[in-house]
């Protein structure tokens, strides 16, 4: 009889339109966070030249002053 319960809520489980919404949901994060990863991969160079870059004007500009 048990089993027969437990059968049938996982045939239940299996027909949620929930499940199928959080699988979907589950997919669409793993995608985005794929995405951001790729974007920081490629864009972290540029950055860190930018970054870079604006610092060595700062530290010129504080140096020139004092």
């Amino acid at each position: 009889m048990e089993q027969r319960t437990m059968l049938r809520s996982a045939l239940h489980a299996l027909r949620s339109t929930k499940a199928v919404s959080a699988a979907e949901y589950a997919i669409l994060a793993v995608a985005i966070v794929v995405m951001v990863g790729l974007a920081a991969r490629e864009l972290s160079p540029k950055l860190q030249t930018a970054f870079s870059s604006i610092g060595d004007k700062l530290t010129t500009a504080t140096t020139a002053t004092q």
